[in-house]
């Protein structure tokens, strides 16, 4: 056995609530370190460190400079060291997932879904760089931004992957609601799609002298408004479904919080735009964003079975067939 496996196999056996806790605080994590970079933008403090990895040529940490105010450079900086506290998360979801396999096996699902929490932070802290190096260009903002959300939608996926058995899938909707489960999902990343390049003609850059989308933001914002009716409609279309296929209550309850939190979020998004993207405004709407995945993920989970997650340690098991 690997050094690291056997460091590992010493550890205590996480118990159900360990998991559970430990797979929202990714969830938590990787939404939360997208509001924390909207505040980044819309308080002009994205190029309060210019420079990556450091934060100013020659240092890490902040230091005073003509050019650059204080308060913008603690807040981009304050903002990089939250990474590493999602990276602290990533490696718990790993080695929690690590030490469930070692007596479970046959679960290398949920290992492989928890590693997808560090490959993704790693991925997010080079796209991050090359945001800031680039000077804020607002594709780069707008890729640095949908990086982060196929993080949010695996964090769900490991949270019931924890919770559930290693079957193969059981679909508890029609083969048509898995393709209307399909569309959802894409409308729903046309939709995050469209909101970056709002946000890119929108007026809060990260940085005063950045570029922004040369376009129409009227236009982008009906764009983005009609692919969130294609997507609530998508949505009406699957519970019409569900009525006839007589779904368990736990699917239908996650179906009424995606309405209730996509409702919300288009209303937010209409007030913001009518007061003029007011700045506090913004993050919120970026948590919305947020919510919307982590509801239409739960969906998605909710709509299959895997079986009950397996009880018997690997001993347990020897012992049982033994006897």
């Amino acid at each position: 056995m690997p050094p690291l496996r056997k460091l590992i196999a010493r550890l205590p056996y996480p118990s159900a609530a360990v998991q559970r806790a430990v797979a929202i605080a990714a969830v938590i994590a990787q939404a939360g370190i997208g509001v924390t970079g909207s505040v980044v933008r819309v308080t002009g403090s994205g190029l309060g460190c210019p420079t990556w990895p450091t934060c100013v040529e020659g240092s890490i940490v902040p230091v005073a400079h003509p050019e650059l105010h204080a308060l913008n450079q603690w807040i981009e900086f304050s903002n990089r060291m939250l990474t590493g506290v999602v990276i602290a998360v990533a490696a718990l979801c790993v080695i929690t997932a690590w030490r469930v396999q070692i007596d479970h096996p046959e679960r290398r699902r949920l290992v492989k879904l928890a590693w997808t929490m560090p490959a993704g932070v790693v991925l997010q802290a080079v796209v991050g760089g090359m945001t800031v190096l680039a000077k804020l260009e607002w594709w780069t903002v707008a890729i640095h931004f949908l990086a982060s959300t196929p993080l949010v939608w695996c964090a769900v996926l490991l949270l019931r992957a924890f919770g559930e058995g290693d079957d193969a899938p059981r679909w508890l909707v029609p083969p048509a609601g898995r393709k209307m489960l399909t569309g959802l999902i894409v409308t729903m990343w046309a939709v995050l799609i469209a909101g970056t390049t709002v946000t890119g003609a929108g007026p809060h850059g990260g940085d005063l002298k950045t570029h922004r989308l040369a376009a129409p933001i009227e236009a982008l914002a009906q764009v983005h408004g009609g692919l969130l009716v294609v997507y609530l409609i998508v949505l009406a279309m699957f519970g019409l479904l569900l009525m006839r296929s007589s779904a368990p209550r736990d699917l239908w309850r996650r179906y009424v919080v995606v309405w209730v939190v996509a409702l919300a979020q288009g209303g937010l998004g209409s007030l913001q735009y009518a007061l003029g993207v007011p700045e506090a405004m913004v993050s919120f709407h970026v948590l919305g964003s947020a919510l919307v995945i982590v509801a239409t993920a739960a969906l998605w989970c909710g709509a299959r079975d895997r079986g009950p997650v397996t009880s018997l340690t690997a001993p347990e098991r020897e012992l049982a067939t033994a006897s």
